[in-house]
């Protein structure tokens, strides 16, 4: 099938959970208002979920993989207020019709294994987390319980940036975009590659953003000590606000076989790297059956007993 890695769409039960809030995260009609970003005017269209089918088939796909916005904040908050969030987005998005599936999402303040297991096992296709959770090794020794599960189960990971700090006095409204989210997705990139992949050996991961090219600096990482960089082909990045020459770049250090494509609609629109109709159903068909479905190309393995491209 033609997929969408990486979508937002709040389904219904979500969008009155954030209104009956007092505190950020929390929706005023459709004013989203966050901790550490401006408020935002959410456009209702945006999680209008019929107009939102039409789009995924006006984007020639099959399938669209949507998620709880890890910005939000939600995994982040006490137990006692991320839970009935977390209930109104899984009942939700559970609740979609095709072409939509959706990645669960954890509670970060009291980790619980067993609620991550009930909820894969509604059909959820894997576990997303904010990267703010895995930044180092802490992090991974917290989240060791959910990952350990989505080990078990044979399920993927998707890391995708998390809440931010307030901008600077004067910031313009792209800067949490542009600045903490490359952040966070850069360290989390390398800190998957010093403790994650140690602890994890069989978990499939995908970044979001192309890991905000992180990857491109594997000539740095020899030099400075880090090793030779092999390309990990259960490591995965999607495409997310990216297009032909970041795209390209990526390919050339990584190769085709790990790159999927993702959107991140409605926050932007899927865009075309450039690469010709071979590169296109890598992107859309067999990378992500392999991230979902941990089925090995023949020029994957292939690429991973010779160490990856050089």
């Amino acid at each position: 099938m033609r997929a969408d890695v990486h979508q937002h769409l709040w389904p219904t039960p979500f969008v009155e959970a954030l209104r009956e809030r007092a505190e950020p995260p929390r929706l005023v009609g459709w004013t989203l208002l966050l901790a550490g970003e401006p408020d935002y005017e959410v456009d209702p269209a945006d999680h209008d979920v019929a107009r939102r089918a039409e789009l995924v088939r006006a984007d020639g796909l099959d399938l669209a993989l949507v998620s709880l916005s890890s910005p939000l904040g939600v995994e982040w908050l006490p137990p006692e207020e991320a839970a009935p969030l977390l209930a109104a987005y899984h009942d939700g998005a559970a609740a979609l019709p095709e072409p939509f599936r959706a990645w669960a999402s954890a509670c970060l303040t009291e980790i619980d294994p067993a609620a991550l297991d009930r909820e894969l096992r509604r059909g959820f296709v894997g576990l997303q987390l904010p990267a703010t959770a895995l930044l180092d090794e802490a992090g991974y020794a917290r989240c060791a319980p959910l990952l350990d599960l989505l080990e078990r189960r044979g399920l993927p990971l998707f890391v995708h940036p998390g809440a931010t700090p307030p901008a600077p006095p004067g910031a313009p409204a792209w800067w949490p975009a542009l600045v903490p989210y490359v952040q966070q997705m850069h360290q989390a990139w390398f800190a998957f590659r010093a403790y994650g992949r140690p602890r994890h050996p069989s978990l499939r991961v995908c970044f979001a953003l192309l890991a905000a090219l992180a990857p491109l600096h594997g000539e740095r990482l020899a030099v400075r000590g880090g090793g030779r960089g092999v390309v990990d082909p259960d490591v995965f990045v999607e495409t997310s606000s990216y297009g032909p020459r970041a795209v390209d770049a990526v390919v050339r250090v990584l190769g085709i076989d790990v790159i999927v494509h993702g959107s991140d609609r409605p926050y932007a629109s899927p865009r075309d790297p450039g690469l010709g109709d071979a590169a296109m159903r890598a992107l859309r068909t067999t990378n992500p059956h392999r991230l979902l479905h941990g089925e090995r190309s023949d020029t994957a393995a292939i690429r991973h007993s010779r160490g990856g491209p050089r």
